[in-house]
Formats: structure tokens, sequence, C-alpha cells
């Protein structure tokens, strides 16, 4: 067992080793220049267009908000608050500004992912909408088996992401913080996943509909409530961001020093992890709105790596360096925790973060039972759905009670392979995103000239 682990961290080393890595940041430069920054001209409408009511008669399941929360929920998680000072404790305070560098190109690619999730959708066995990067690769690039090499990786890569490690996480945190029995956890857990998931993609809008922002909206209220207490220091260590970032970070605390090709690393990787740009995930989801027009919701869904990385992630690199936590020598795990405990009083600091990393993660969970049931539901049809569902929410109470490391590195060997015929679908339909966003622009143009 032993070597076994050992074989798929290195695998997953090479996996999500510099190539990928500039794949990733690459399509989105490719991308941006293609659709001339498409995320900055659009973002304001973009915003404004998530909280639109859909028509009653546009197809799909749910609302844009809702897709987008599903996408959120699978995307703001632990990584949020564990990643972002894994990034920073070992590449510096400069792997911030590259995790703001991947997010802005990522952007671009999360937009053309919901352009073409749209477009290539189709109404499965039980009328729902069933789309996401196996269905462009087939029905738009004409690789069927690509789509089905991304279904399957896709399928393996939800029950270790997106649902053992976050099971592990939420039962960790509730024994270390309230001395809660990880099998309690878990088989409550399990129940909470199975009551929503089965009942398919609606409930979990309106579940994660809420969840989501409440989450989120707790979490960076903590992280203000810091930087409101530190504001003195919230320009130093935004100097800092910026100096380190081209210069690499000399040793200082309990920091070892690194090097600006580490904070490069570090910041794109971390970055890419916590907002998924690319990964072909969060497609899965725009897929499912009610919308006639791809653009539109691919609008809304680019702003989840806004959302994700621009706001949340800052958050949290600014909270760990105004207080110091980022070189204090903590492990990686405590650092957020140890930021908030020394930037909040009493015990408050430390209930945020418990709060945070137990709904971030029950909401991935969510979002990727969904991810994973579509894509096994491409490779096996609708009859795969409730025992896929079934056994998912039993993982999450064998994930609770059991830290399963090989699980863990072969589901991330899988997810990073999810990318591979995701980008593939990405550049060869390029120009199809292009010409789909001009007709729109132009519609949208004259649509408020006419006005």
């Amino acid at each position: 067992m032993a070597q076994l682990n050992s074989f798929l961290a290195a695998a997953s080393s090479f996996v999500w080793g510099i190539p990928l890595l500039v794949l990733l940041v690459g399509t989105g430069i490719l991308l941006t220049v293609r659709l001339r920054g498409i995320q900055v001209t659009m973002l304001p409408h973009a915003l404004r267009e998530t909280f639109v009511k859909p028509r009653s008669d546009e197809a799909g399941d749910v609302s844009h908000f809702e897709a987008l929360m599903i996408a959120l929920a699978a995307t703001i998680g632990t990584g949020n608050i564990i990643g972002v000072a894994t990034a920073i404790s070992v590449g510096g305070p400069g792997a911030l500004f590259w995790m703001w560098i991947t997010a802005a190109f990522g952007m671009a690619t999360k937009y053309s992912e919901g352009v073409l999730a749209v477009k290539y959708r189709v109404t499965d066995a039980n009328g729902e909408m069933a789309g996401g990067p196996m269905y462009y690769l087939e029905r738009g690039l004409g690789k069927k088996w690509l789509g089905v090499l991304f279904a399957l990786f896709g399928a393996i890569a939800a029950f270790g992401i997106g649902n053992v490690v976050q099971a592990n996480a939420v039962a960790g945190n509730l024994r270390e913080t309230f001395g809660v029995a990880p099998w309690i956890t878990g088989v409550v857990l399990a129940i909470c996943t199975a009551l929503v998931i089965l009942g398919g993609v609606k409930n979990i809008g309106q579940v994660t509909g809420w969840m989501v922002p409440v989450m989120a909206v707790v979490y960076v209220c903590g992280c203000l409530a810091i930087l409101g207490r530190y504001a003195g220091e919230v320009p130093a260590a935004l100097a800092l961001v910026f100096h380190d970032a081209f210069t690499g970070s000399a040793a200082t605390g309990g920091f070892v020093g690194a090097t600006l090709m580490l904070a490069i690393q570090k910041g794109v990787s971390r970055g890419v992890f916590s907002n998924e740009s690319g990964l072909g995930s969060a497609p899965i989801a725009a897929a499912a709105a009610k919308t006639g027009e791809p653009c539109e919701q691919a609008l809304v869904s680019m702003t989840g790596t806004f959302i994700d990385t621009i706001i949340v992630c800052t958050m949290t690199g600014l909270v760990l360096i105004v207080t110091g936590a980022w070189n204090s020598g903590a492990e990686v795990s405590a650092l957020t925790k140890s930021a908030f405990d020394t930037g909040l009083p009493g015990n408050s600091g430390g209930y945020i973060v418990s709060f945070g990393i137990v709904f971030f993660a029950y909401s991935t969970i969510l979002g990727w039972a969904y991810y994973g049931e579509k894509c096994m539901e491409y490779l096996l049809g609708v009859k795969a759905l409730l025992p896929y569902r079934l056994v998912f929410s039993l993982f999450v109470a064998v994930g609770a009670t059991t830290k399963l490391e090989v699980v863990w590195n072969f589901s991330d060997v899988m997810n990073g392979l999810m990318a591979v015929p995701n980008l593939i679908g990405l550049l060869g339909l390029s120009g199809v995103i292009v010409e789909e966003t001009n007709r729109f622009l132009a519609k949208r143009k004259a649509a408020v000239e006419a006005a």
C-alpha cells in the first residue's frame, strides 16, 4: 500500500506539473485575446445577469443563480482556506498575485466552457438537461472517445476530491473543535447528502442557492472584520504581495524563503485548484441553467472565478499576511485558524473558520455529487443515477471515518487528467466560442440601440 501511495503521489506531481499549468494558463490567455478581454468588459453585466429571473418558457432545470451556486458549491471549499495558506506559506505573499493572474485569465476559460456547455447540451431520458465537456467533445469536436475519457476521470475524481477528502476535513474539524466523534459526523453527513442529492439537480440547486451565499458572507465578513482591525497594515501587505510576486520572498519569522519560480508555481497551481477554470467541472452545472442564450449563462459562470479567487481567496490571503500568521511557522492546516484567532476576539475566529470548513466542504460534496452523476450518466445512461447517488452518499460516511490517502492521490490524478480533454475541446472549438460571442454581442448592441 505504501508503494502504491508513493507511486500515486509521484503521478499526481507529474500530472499537476509545469506543462499542465502552462497549458491551463496559456489557454486562458489565448481565449482572452480572441474574446477581446470579455471578462473585463462584460463583468458588470455578468454580475447583474446572475440575479435575473429566467423566463418560464426557457429550457433548463435551474436558474442562472442556482447553476452558479452549484458550481460555486464545488469550487468554494477547503482550498479557499487551506489552499491559500499552502500557497503563501510555501511560495510567499507573492503567490497571491499569481493566483490573481490565474483567475483573471481563468475567467475567459470559464466563460468559454459555459458557452460550449449550453450550446451542445442535450435533454436526457428523465427530461433534464445534460451537458459539459463530454458533450461538446462528442457533438462539437466529434471526438466521442475524448468525452468518454473525461467522463471516466470525472466520475472517479468526484469520489475523492469531492467526497472522501471533504468528509474527512469536516470530521477532523468537528473532532478538534467540538469533540464530535468522526463516525457520528460521517453518519449525519451521509444522511444529509443523500436527502439532497436523491432529489436531483433542482434539489441541489435550491440547497446550494441559500447555503453558498450564507457561508461565503459569514466567512468574508470575518475577514473584513480582521482587515478593519489591521487597516493600517493592509497597504504594506499589498505592497509585499506585489514586491514578492517578482522577486521571491526572503526568509523571515518561521518562513524559510521562496524563489520567484516557487511563488509563480504555487500561486498558479493553488489558483487553478481553487477556481477550477479549465478543469471542465463547472460547465456541467452551467448546462442545467434555464436559458436560450449560451453566452448569457457563460457570463454568469465566469463570475464564479471572480468570486472564488478575486474575492474569497484574496480575503484569506490578506488576513494571513496582516496578522503575521503566514510566517509563524505553524502547520499549514492551522494557519488560517491561527490568523482568525489572532485577528478576532475570544474564540469567535476559530468558530468562523470551523464554520467555513464544515459548510464549504459539505457544499463541495453536493456540487461534485452532481458532476459525478452526470459523468456516470454519460457513460452508462440514466439508469446509473440512483445507484451512483446511493454509493456516493455511503462513501461520505467512509471518508469521515477513514483517511484514505491512496484514494486522495488517485482522485487527484483523475482530477488533473480531466483538464486535458477539456482543454483540447476548448482549443479545438475556440472558433465556435468566438462566433457565438460575436453574434451575442451584436444582438445585444442592436437591442440597446433600438431601446
